[in-house]
């Protein structure tokens, strides 16, 4: 589940409202806790605080009611016009690559 050899492929509506820097760094947070064996559960999702400073911002990786949500910061000074919405991304593990896209939970009014 989630190996890091497989090929990793982000939606072109996810491309069109978060920096590739922020994802990523979300493909390195799944390697990093895939390799530290804290993936349970296919797909996960990501949550975003609205809360930021100039060079961080804060996620949060949620594998459903299997294991605790676990908060992390991400490294990016760039506009952060994407926080502040609500945005959830899905991580799907597919047999070939990892795929971010938006949760059907989110509202893409805004982003069509």
């Amino acid at each position: 589940m989630y190996e890091s050899t497989k090929r990793r492929h982000v939606s072109p509506a996810v491309a069109a409202v978060f920096p590739q820097e922020v994802t990523d760094q979300l493909f390195d947070v799944i390697a990093l806790m895939h390799k530290a064996d804290q993936l349970v559960t296919a797909p996960v999702a990501f949550a975003f605080s609205d809360d930021s400073t100039e060079d961080e911002l804060y996620a949060m990786l949620i594998q459903g009611n299997l294991a605790p949500a676990q908060e992390f910061p991400l490294t990016y000074s760039g506009k952060k016009d994407f926080l502040g919405h609500g945005y959830i991304l899905i991580a799907k593990d597919n047999p070939k690559a990892i795929y971010i896209d938006f949760s059907k939970a989110n509202n893409l009014d805004e982003v069509q």
